[in-house]
């Protein structure tokens, strides 16, 4: 990789910026000065440094966000804030994107990543992995409802939807948890609207087995541990 590319996508400016830096013999590679952007590199291999700061190479960056409301699942929009925006510049540099998207106004678990392969898999409706919200609703649902959701709901543009879990979280009904295993156009909003539900608030608390950190404030992100990527390889290997 060049230089001037990797120290860029690591967070320490733009390429232009970083050749400024280069020029002052700020960046080393194992130990000795570089100053030719086109210099090329194996990060895996080569120790980089700017200044006394070593760069920690990442060639795939795995994150888990608490998606805040009014954030839109974009990676650029000129008038909407994204979820891009509110990442440090080296996954901005790296190319980070959301893995699926979640409305504008619904909350909780977003993962994101700059793995195209690993973003496919895990959005394929044949893998059928898991999606698990908690919604707030206008008005109480019974046992009649349990039963559409299992069988699957005609949707308003007559799409029928895979057979769907929902459950009451308190004693009337009003909160419920809802686990599909697909991912269409504001899909709990409208499974519910065709039983005669309005969703009032809706929170992702799980996907691909990977639980919403509550540590997490909304807007705030971490790296994916490897017990995590591990449980989500493990799905995508299944038939």
């Amino acid at each position: 990789m060049r230089l001037d590319k990797l120290v860029s996508n690591c967070g320490f400016g733009s390429r232009k910026e970083v050749k400024y830096l280069m020029k002052q013999g700020l960046v080393t590679v194992d130990g000795q000065i570089v100053t030719k952007p086109e210099t090329h590199v194996d990060p895996t291999v080569c120790k980089v440094c700017v200044g006394e700061h070593v760069i920690e190479y990442e060639k795939y960056s795995y994150l888990i966000m608490n998606k805040p409301a009014g954030v839109i699942s974009a990676t650029y929009d000129e008038v909407e804030q994204t979820v891009c925006d509110l990442l440090e510049d080296r996954y901005v540099m790296g190319d980070v994107f959301p893995v699926g998207r979640l409305d504008k106004d619904t909350t909780g678990l977003l993962i994101l990543s700059n793995d195209g392969g690993f973003a496919h898999r895990v959005l394929s409706p044949k893998k059928k992995i898991d999606k698990v919200y908690h919604a707030a609703l206008n008005k109480p649902f019974g046992e009649k409802e349990i039963k559409a959701f299992e069988a699957g709901v005609v949707l308003d543009d007559d799409y029928k939807t895979m057979p769907a879990g929902l459950l009451s979280l308190d004693e009337d009904g009003l909160l419920a948890q809802v686990t599909i295993k697909e991912g269409k156009y504001h899909q709990v909003k409208r499974m519910f609207a065709a039983v005669g539900i309005n969703v009032l608030a809706l929170k992702r608390v799980s996907f691909a087995g990977i639980a919403l950190d509550e540590v997490l404030a909304p807007g705030e992100y971490r790296r994916l541990t490897d017990a995590e990527l591990d449980k989500v390889s493990n799905l995508l290997s299944k038939d």
